[in-house]
């Protein structure tokens, strides 16, 4: 019987090129289906312009911010989630005076290969 119940072991957090701080749970090659990473803003950072070869979800757990999802602007705050189409521009502020912390959720899993910086 295979095992059903598998345990993932967060990985230290790294700062990105995109102007924020990830740590990622769930990016593995035996499960090409999804990714699951903790990402983090600071005050006042907003991130590049980019897209992403996956769909994606913001799920917000602290902070206050606001994402940009191909001209839609959106104001997030815990318990909030946006839902962001594979291949669209995106960013995200954070407008608050703490972290702007969020899981993201990438379906397909998430594949450095796949992000691409835009010009906007």
């Amino acid at each position: 019987m295979p095992e059903l119940t598998v345990h993932f072991q967060p990985q230290p957090e790294f700062y990105t090129t995109e102007g924020c701080h990830i740590s990622e749970v769930i990016n593995q090659e035996d499960h090409p289906d999804v990714s699951l990473a903790t990402a983090r803003v600071t005050p006042g950072v907003t991130t590049r312009w980019h897209t992403v070869e996956a769909r994606e979800i913001y799920y917000i757990l602290s902070g206050k911010g606001r994402a940009e999802v191909d001209g839609e602007v959106i104001d997030v705050s815990p318990g909030q989630a946006v839902s962001i189409p594979e291949g669209v521009p995106q960013r995200i502020a954070n407008t608050g005076t703490e972290d702007l912390v969020f899981l993201c959720v990438c379906t397909p899993r998430f594949r450095q290969e796949g992000y691409r910086e835009v010009d906007r």
